[in-house]
């Protein structure tokens, strides 16, 4: 099978395209073929070794994936051959056949295709997980997304609104913006006409926003600080920017504000059963029509290099994913 490989840590120019024995069946795990692999930010953070994990070497990329069932272990029951799945998987996913942890894979619904599926779950899970477990974000509470244009963010955005919030969204550009607009977003600032924070207060009559989605970090955080509203939160999403920012605490004193750390995976690893509940009310959202992925890019596997450069050079908009066969 063909795989992306990672053999030595660095930008994504040091992944190698390679062809590998198909993985050994193992219990408990369920045989995909892979039609399409999600491709996100932490990807590039896990094959440069910065990450919070570092799986040995080497390894093969890729946190999310979806495709079709080929073969199913003998201790695993709820999927079948020719059952249509997607897994998230950590890394591992970059390839054309996968074997994963069957407690690890949900089935999709009809009518989502495989990129949907393979840009659903990371990105709506994590910004689900934010807002209504974090956050407890409220109707007709002001949430401020920072990046609203990634695929985190694009998926804070619909949430919110399906949850009843208004929803500023913040972006680098006009494309962005306008992407952001179309998932929902009630108001727009462009990061390129200053600082942010003047702006919120006056959407927000003074007050400041009620929750803000931090994917961001760097100054866009030390901005946060200073718009955020009375009793409100901050969530600490991930640092596209590359800085990781340090909070001047007096502040979240004056503005009885929290700062709220958001780790998906390892809500997935310590709370299973209360994961679980969560997807299936993310794709019970899908099929109400409120939640659809925005797949801006579907580059076949042999560009992984150049879809993870994307993320580098903070071009990505949407959801990418890496395709190969009928996806």
């Amino acid at each position: 099978m063909k795989a992306v490989l990672c053999d030595e840590y660095g930008a994504p120019d040091v992944l190698k395209l390679v062809d590998l024995p198909a993985p050994e069946m193992k219990p408990g795990h369920i045989r995909i073929s892979v039609r399409a692999a999600g491709v996100n930010f932490q990807d590039t953070l896990i094959i440069k070794g910065t990450y919070q994990f570092k799986p040995p070497m080497p390894f093969i990329p890729g946190g999310e994936a979806a495709g079709v069932v080929t073969e199913v272990a003998d201790d695993v029951t709820g999927f079948a051959v020719g059952d249509h799945v997607l897994a998230l998987t950590s890394w591992g996913s970059f390839c054309e056949e996968l074997v994963a942890p069957a407690d690890r894979c949900v089935k999709f619904p009809a009518g989502m295709d495989f990129a949907e599926a393979a840009g659903f779950l990371t990105n709506f899970g994590t910004s689900y997980h934010a807002l209504v477990h974090r956050a407890n974000l409220q109707k007709g509470e002001t949430l401020l997304v920072l990046g609203a244009s990634g695929g985190v963010g694009l998926a804070a955005v619909q949430i919110a609104k399906a949850l009843g919030a208004t929803v500023i969204a913040a972006a680098s550009s006009e494309s962005k913006l306008k992407i952001a607009k179309e998932s929902g977003a009630d108001h727009l600032i462009n990061y390129a006409e200053g600082e942010y924070k003047d702006k919120v207060k006056e959407l927000t009559g003074g007050k400041g926003a009620d929750v803000i989605y931090d994917a961001v970090g760097g100054d866009y955080f030390d901005q946060a600080l200073r718009c955020v509203n009375w009793n409100g939160r901050i969530l600490v999403v991930g640092f596209a920017s590359g800085r990781i920012p340090t909070a001047p605490v007096n502040l979240t004193l004056l503005k009885g504000c929290a700062i709220v750390g958001v780790f998906y995976g390892r809500f997935k690893q310590e709370e299973p059963e209360k994961s679980q509940q969560a997807i299936e009310e993310i794709v019970d959202l899908y099929r109400q029509g409120k939640l659809k992925p925005h797949i801006s890019k579907r580059m076949p596997l042999e560009q992984a290099r150049e879809a993870l450069n994307l993320f580098v050079n903070r071009q990505a908009e949407g959801k990418i994913v890496l395709t190969s066969g009928a996806a």
